[in-house]
């Protein structure tokens, strides 16, 4: 199922949709076609093959041609946090249908922030006897840079929160993780919530530790001032186990997926989520969030 770190990758994609051939020409070095505009498209691939193959994100590169448009590229994301065979079945399906529905050059961008998945995901395709291959292409640990000058976080915002994901529990975790939280300052609340919330979860717990005793330290120091969530979390020491402040960051996660769902909530419904302090049932909501039409089927608690 669906975890808050899938849906908030595959979010941070579909709210800024050109990030997908910006990094394919930045860090793959892809000569991107020219284009003037990039879409996200239905990730249902087809009606006529099994639901199973449903893409997490499909965004089209769109270029003028003549009174229409036509489309030069086709970028199929997944989100992946784990080795699953199946998917080196089911991405040469996304891309031969996504090729056959728009005509166009297709392929598979893969976001893994784990070492060993990156490394998995990469690996070509062979479609059957050496006769053709699909190469992912894969924003992991070899492709992400470390990010930790103040200037370029500020520039390069996701790439930012990608870069402490992927080496927030390397050498130079803490000064690419206080880039990242820094940068993350410009956003509203609601996104920042949500990507501060991913950085942490991906943080081990040697590192969740000297980044709290970090940020002590500058506020003690009156150094650096952080976003005024986070802020608020660090000044109250409510970053250990499942805290008040991690229950706030999947609670703001779970209304912002709600409200890009277009699902509505009525009162009593967004107080029974605000007030809700068990993690576990949280994270349940989050993943009921993928298919659901009503409120009544994300609060679930079957």
């Amino acid at each position: 199922m669906p975890t808050l770190e899938h849906s908030g990758l595959v979010e941070m994609f579909r709210r800024n949709p050109a990030l997908a051939p910006h990094f394919l020409a930045t860090l793959f070095r892809v000569d991107v076609p020219r284009h003037t505009s990039v879409k996200v498209a239905d990730a249902t691939l087809d009606q006529l093959i099994p639901v199973e193959f449903r893409a997490d994100l499909v965004l089209e590169l769109v270029e003028p041609h003549g009174t229409k448009s036509r489309f030069v590229l086709a970028v199929v994301l997944e989100v992946q946090r784990e080795i699953d065979a199946r998917k080196k079945y089911s991405w040469p399906v996304y891309v031969a249908v996504a090729r056959a529905e728009r005509e166009c050059p297709t392929m598979v961008l893969v976001v893994a922030p784990d070492g060993d998945v990156a490394t998995w995901a990469t690996e070509n395709i062979d479609l059957g006897l050496g006769l053709g291959v699909v190469q992912p292409l894969v924003l992991g640990p070899a492709t992400v840079p470390e990010v930790t000058d103040p200037a370029e976080a500020e520039n390069e915002l996701e790439l930012t929160i990608l870069s402490a994901m992927t080496h927030g529990n390397g050498p130079k975790g803490l000064a690419i993780v206080e880039a990242a939280l820094n940068a993350l300052g410009r956003l509203d609340r609601e996104h920042a919530a949500v990507y501060f919330q991913l950085i942490w979860d991906a943080l081990r717990e040697p590192m969740q530790r000297a980044l709290e005793a970090l940020v002590m330290q500058r506020q003690t120091e009156g150094e650096v001032k952080y976003p005024a969530f986070a802020q608020r979390i660090f000044e109250q020491g409510e970053l250990k186990g499942e805290t008040r402040g991690r229950l706030e960051g999947k609670r703001d996660a779970l209304l912002r997926l709600l409200a890009h769902a277009r699902i509505a909530l009525t009162e009593d419904e967004l107080a029974r989520i605000r007030a809700c302090t068990d993690a576990a049932l949280l994270d349940r909501w989050v993943e009921n969030v993928l298919g659901a039409k009503t409120a009544a089927d994300v609060l679930s608690q079957a």
